[in-house]
């Protein structure tokens, strides 16, 4: 009897030393788990702090007519920055540099009038029915200057009407380029117009050939890579 007592002491000892390794095994990783996140955060934090810095040393050097093209998956189109729309070069530079831009759609294509994008909502196909109404939350004040038109190719400042918005300040994100100049003519001095195409027109073309909804919305995806300063 005292025999059997005694393994079974003994068998309970050794369950008992089994769960404390156990558990001490599940606290060690644990505890690794967490230094790694732990580093892989302040890793995260540096390179964008890194990204930053950089974003602010090229914003502090930008040309007075920076030159940029945007990268999309049926070309590249060229673009320059007009000097005398202050307000919306610094913003455009910015996002661009940013990264804010990479894996937005163009959300709406209208052959013979123009090619709208920059809403970050369109990243995300489940908000469709809002595609439009995006942006960084802020807007930019209107800079018309009356030589610039809405010529083949001019970059523009999307925004919302003149009832809602009767001093026509620009959506934070949102910009479209001239596929024809003809049926755009009648935004001019109502939308700011702050860059111009230098290359990749074609590329225009064929992104306002697209097949589209009954929204003017692609039916097959057409999206910025990225946007990359040139010079």
């Amino acid at each position: 009897m005292k025999r059997i007592i005694l393994m079974a002491m003994l068998a309970g000892a050794a369950l008992l030393s089994a769960g404390c390794g156990g558990g001490s095994a599940k606290r060690a990783a644990a505890e690794k788990a967490a230094a790694e996140a732990a580093e892989k955060s302040q890793l995260d934090s540096m390179a964008q702090a890194e990204k930053a810095l950089k974003v602010s040393e090229q914003l502090a050097n930008l040309a007075d007519e920076p030159v940029f093209d945007i990268i999309t998956t049926m070309g590249t189109i060229r673009i320059k920055l007009y000097a005398d729309t202050p307000k919306h070069k610094a913003n455009f530079a910015k996002l661009a540099l940013e990264g804010f831009f990479d894996g937005i759609l163009f959300h709406r294509v209208i052959y013979g009038f123009m090619i709208q994008t920059g809403d970050p909502l369109t990243k995300d196909m489940a908000n469709k029915s809002m595609f439009g109404t995006g942006g960084p939350g802020y807007n930019v004040p209107a800079e018309f200057v009356p030589a610039h038109r809405h010529i083949r190719g001019a970059l523009a400042a999307a925004r919302r009407g003149d009832a809602a918005n009767p001093l026509r300040e620009s959506s934070g994100s949102q910009f479209y380029i001239v596929h024809d100049p003809v049926t755009c003519a009648q935004l001019d001095g109502q939308y700011t117009v702050f860059g111009e195409t230098l290359e990749g027109f074609e590329v225009i073309d064929k992104i306002a050939g697209v097949d589209t909804d009954v929204r003017d919305c692609p039916l097959s995806p057409v999206k910025i890579v990225k946007i990359q300063l040139v010079k």
